[in-house]
């Protein structure tokens, strides 16, 4: 009988930004490890907007058949939940939890064809575990932050016994091993409240974490040694032992170099390093006076900029994870703005080629939410950047970014996260005029070769996705 072919099962949870990184993950792999003839990919079907994936999906199915989608129906009792919690991560760890059986019967079913070498999760899924010790495959966790969320997030359930004050009423900061001391207010919101269901969830994932077969980090050693160290030798996992730990990014995708966007012939025609570019992930959402102090903030500051500007949220609740209409500018941006900043400004309407415009010499700065894709992004491209977050993780990666990776300036904004046009302004000033800000641009260079090495044959990163294949091989 013909032996059955290798494949490793990739479980991202809901979220375009998941989905990218396993999907970068995945081509990878087949790049570095020729015995693998194909990568799965296991969709969850979100109902809830995560942005658009279909687009997505058809666009690596085409490019590399190697990598195949299987997309798990929702379930149906899934149509019937309701919970007191305002937290889409809620309704995906219930989502996760639910899907538990339509995952056994597709790892059986491409158990028919092919030896399951390991079944790779996003932290998000973590109950999947409880299926792949059904089924005896090595599992891992890939976490799609860097390494000193990670220590954060592993040191959790340890947070969780020393303190019985809920993280939103804690005035102290957090100490995590690895990582500068943070506001417990920089949790991701969904764990600000330990009364909430889904810090309960966060609870449970992170908790699980170090039952793992080992734990994939996109990040590499350059760029985060401390966080690395203090997880390898088990500061953040107190009471039992860390699983294995591999530092295999900058995983990032690399955009369409044959992209005709208006944008980047607009950045082509500016001179180098003049142009700060605006941008803030597929779910970042202003309010309707955010957007205006930012245009106010973007025309006092005199910098030439390209802006991405998104519809703010609707008000109506039960269209808040549908995707946004098309923005109207006429209506949005202060009157006459696109005519005065006309010769040095591009506003784009909701989306942007994110990793071609980073790519171009003419841009300088970066104002981004601080999601780690994003900022993986631009370490990659040497950009600096103008630290503004919104949502998820984001808040700590903002102060890891600052003051430990110091990759980033921090923009000043109110307790609730609004940035008035003076704050814009001072910040967009700082990063493309300062000492501070040509001194950050150098380091972001020298992160950026960093980077190159370590993804390269004989890096760090190649190195341990190499002797982590090997493992799966010989497993």
């Amino acid at each position: 009988m013909e032996r059955k072919r290798d494949t490793i099962v990739l479980y991202p949870s809901p979220g375009m930004g998941h989905l990218i990184s396993m999907v970068e993950l995945g081509k990878r792999i087949l790049s570095i490890t020729p015995a693998f003839s194909t990568i799965s990919i296991l969709i969850p079907e979100a109902p809830f907007n995560t942005g658009s994936t279909a687009p997505y999906i058809h666009h690596v199915t085409t490019f590399h058949p190697s990598i195949t989608f299987h997309h798990l129906p929702s379930p149906i009792s899934l149509s019937n939940f309701s919970s007191p919690s305002p937290h889409h991560e809620t309704l995906i760890f219930h989502l996760v939890q639910l899907n538990n059986p339509n995952v056994l019967q597709t790892l059986k079913s491409i158990s028919l064809s092919f030896s399951i070498r390991a079944l790779v999760y996003d932290m998000f899924c973590a109950t999947v575990i409880d299926v792949t010790t059904q089924l005896n495959i090595p599992t891992y966790c890939f976490f799609t932050s860097g390494a000193a969320v990670l220590a954060a997030f592993l040191y959790f359930p340890t947070l969780h016994r020393l303190h019985s004050t809920s993280f939103k009423d804690l005035q102290s900061p957090l100490h995590v091993p690895g990582v500068p001391p943070f506001p417990a207010s920089a949790m991701p919101l969904p764990i600000l409240d330990r009364n909430d269901e889904s810090y309960h969830g966060f609870l449970h994932a992170t908790s699980q974490i170090p039952k793992s077969s080992g734990i994939i980090v996109n990040s590499f050693d350059a760029l985060e040694p401390r966080a690395m160290k203090a997880i390898l030798d088990g500061s953040c996992v107190p009471d039992g032992p860390t699983p294995p730990v591999y530092c295999i990014g900058p995983l990032i995708a690399p955009g369409d170099s044959s992209d005709k966007s208006d944008c980047l012939a607009w950045l082509d025609s500016q001179p180098r390093r003049s142009v700060v570019f605006l941008c803030f992930g597929s779910l970042g959402l202003f309010s309707a006076a955010q957007l205006k102090e930012i245009a106010v903030g973007l025309e006092k500051s005199r910098q030439r900029f390209l802006w991405v500007v998104r519809s703010p949220p609707t008000e109506d609740k039960s269209k808040r994870f549908l995707a946004p209409p098309e923005p109207d500018l006429d209506a949005l941006l202060p009157k006459g703005f696109m005519e005065r900043t006309k010769d040095r400004g591009m506003v784009v309407k909701s989306w942007a080629p994110q990793v071609a415009v980073l790519k171009r010499e003419s841009v300088g700065g970066f104002v981004t939410h601080c999601g780690w894709n994003s900022a993986l992004e631009a370490v990659c491209e040497g950009v600096p950047m103008l630290a503004w977050p919104l949502y998820a993780e984001q808040h700590m990666n903002r102060v890891f970014m600052v003051e430990e990776m110091k990759i980033a300036l921090p923009l000043e904004m109110d307790d609730k996260g609004f940035v008035n046009a003076s704050q814009l302004e001072r910040g967009v000033r700082e990063l493309m005029e300062s000492e501070q800000g040509k001194a950050l641009s150098q380091w972001l260079l020298a992160m950026k070769e960093s980077s190159m090495a370590a993804m390269s044959e004989g890096g760090s990163s190649y190195t341990a996705l190499t002797e982590l294949a090997q493992l799966w091989i010989g497993g």
